[in-house]
């Protein structure tokens, strides 16, 4: 019977993982990574984040629904909230089921341009597009940037 090798040894990935998922919570694409990135073996250490999902310590949805909270709370809006998971491994349903259940997005752009540019609104074209640009940069989609700047089209 030939020893385990220390990179497929369940009970040190099982440490590590745990040690990681204390620092903060990870996506489990992420997490296998991290793990793969110190030389664990990809099979153990995929068995063991699926060990962790069924206990319920390794939980995708609650770190997705954590991470649009903690980023709308920082002002930045769905667009770039969704780029930033999807960039970290997060499946689109998980994304598009916590931007849904997110804040109101308009309040938080209209709160967002409030605290950089004062409460009045725009006045001028120019000065419409200059927050527009900021809103934009800082992930808010364009109805929400025309609820927020009174960015709203007159029909003649």
């Amino acid at each position: 019977m030939g020893a385990r090798s220390p990179s497929d040894d369940p009970g040190a990935i099982r440490a590590a993982a745990v040690a990681a998922l204390a620092r903060r919570d990870h996506l489990a694409a992420e997490l296998l990574e991290i793990l793969q990135s110190r030389g664990f073996d990809p099979a153990a250490t995929a068995a063991v984040i699926a060990e962790l999902a069924s206990e319920r310590l390794l939980d995708d949805a609650r770190v997705v629904e954590r991470f649009v909270a903690f980023r709308a709370q920082r002002g930045q809006g769905p667009l770039r909230i969704a780029m930033d998971l999807r960039s970290r491994g997060a499946s689109p349903a998980l994304i598009e089921a916590a931007i849904a259940a997110g804040p109101d997005w308009g309040a938080v752009a209209r709160e967002v341009r409030r605290r950089k540019f004062g409460a009045a609104p725009p006045e001028s074209w120019p000065e419409r597009a200059r927050q527009s640009r900021f809103l934009q940069y800082r992930g808010f989609s364009s109805d929400h940037i025309r609820a927020a700047t009174g960015a709203e089209f007159e029909l003649d």
